[in-house]
């Protein structure tokens, strides 16, 4: 691999990054036209539904892209979709050589590379592999499983309370802990809390970035017996985004029809050892086509996601505060095991530094290896 490849393919990265939260249920795609040592176009998917990077890349080029190397992000698609083929597009420009990071994981749309090469286009890909997976985890988990990439969000004094014995949360973590939140907010199709944090802290549950453009995700409840308040805050507020309930199958009927009326979604879900399944709750978002699920908490949808194996992600964050009590709202509830081999151990750990906060990042499941 060339020094070159490198530096080309990680300026695509990060032009692919600026459609955070704006490509789902598509990948973040990113290219860049090289010719003669000089970019002469780039490009990124902007919004779902969109032109894809390689066409803006390529218009941005224009005539000069014959004989010109295409670094991008993903395989160039291979399918009529709401977009023609991308591979065709390159083809038809004259594009001598395409080097992708990763595969399309797609199989409705691979393929890509494959055209090309059949057509006289040297192909190559594998460069920067692990960071192109990474940014696209979301998109990769859902298209391969059917089901939403799910991440685990906390944060906690040093002793692991996320509340004091009263209830009080405000505010815990630092305003760079609480600015970078919404941004992981607006990167995410949904966001899941259990009833008690609802009556807590009648939440938003929205996405406010610094310039006011958050994408606010779908708002999803885990509450088994309808006992949320309809004139709860998240279903009062202006926002782009609705209210998914998840109830148990015993929850009152005149609560179903009173919370439909104040436009939230009712859908009920099975019950296991008491609590609702969110298995059948990640399968029925992905259902819906939501790439991408953040749990937000309290302690006992904390410990039940992660004990249910449905989370791939765990970021939790840590402010300079300890509560010294043991009667604190702790950060994951319920029972544990007997044994410290039966923990939960967290892979690929990265630490992050918000201020006078840090935050824990690791993944619970490996990351998808799909290399053929």
């Amino acid at each position: 691999m060339k020094k070159q490849d490198t530096q080309y393919m990680r300026q695509a990265l990060a032009l692919a990054e600026k459609g955070t939260g704006n490509t789902s249920p598509n990948p973040m795609v990113g290219a860049v036209i090289v010719k003669d040592g000089k970019v002469i176009g780039q490009g990124w998917h902007k919004k779902a539904g969109g032109p894809h990077a390689e066409i803006f890349a390529l218009e941005e080029a224009g005539a000069d892209a014959k004989g010109a190397t295409m670094y991008v992000t993903l395989e160039p698609c291979n399918h009529h979709g709401k977009t023609p083929p991308c591979s065709h597009a390159v083809l038809k420009a004259g594009i001598a050589k395409v080097i992708a990071a990763i595969k399309d994981p797609n199989p409705k749309a691979q393929g890509g590379l494959k055209y090309l090469q059949e057509n006289g286009v040297e192909t190559q890909w594998g460069v920067c592999e692990a960071e192109a997976r990474k940014q696209n985890e979301f998109f990769i988990k859902h298209v391969t499983t059917g089901r939403p990439f799910v991440v685990c969000k906390c944060a906690a004094t040093l002793d692991g309370r996320i509340a004091t014995r009263i209830g009080d949360s405000k505010w815990i973590t630092g305003e760079e802990s609480r600015a970078y939140v919404h941004k992981m907010r607006h990167a995410m199709d949904a966001i899941l809390v259990g009833i008690n944090t609802v009556r807590m802290d009648d939440p938003s549950l929205t996405a406010r970035l610094e310039d006011g453009q958050g994408n606010d995700p779908l708002r999803v409840i885990l509450d088994s017996r309808l006992s949320m308040d309809p004139s709860a805050k998240m279903l009062r507020q202006d926002s782009d985004s609705g209210t998914l309930i998840f109830c148990g199958p015993q929850a009152p009927e005149v609560k179903r029809d009173a919370l439909e009326k104040a436009g939230a979604e009712i859908v009920e879900a099975p019950e296991m050892s008491g609590f609702l399944n969110l298995d059948f709750i990640c399968r029925n978002l992905g259902e819906r086509g939501l790439n991408s699920l953040l749990i937000e908490g309290g302690g006992h949808v904390h410990s039940s996601a992660l004990k249910s194996g449905v989370v791939d992600k765990v970021c939790l964050f840590y402010a300079p505060k300890i509560l010294c009590g043991d009667d604190g709202v702790p950060m994951f509830a319920g029972p544990g095991p007997d044994f410290m081999a039966d923990s939960i151990e967290l892979k690929d750990i990265t630490l992050h530094r918000f201020g006078n906060d840090f935050m824990v990042e690791g993944y619970v499941m490996d990351l998808f290896d799909e290399r053929d």
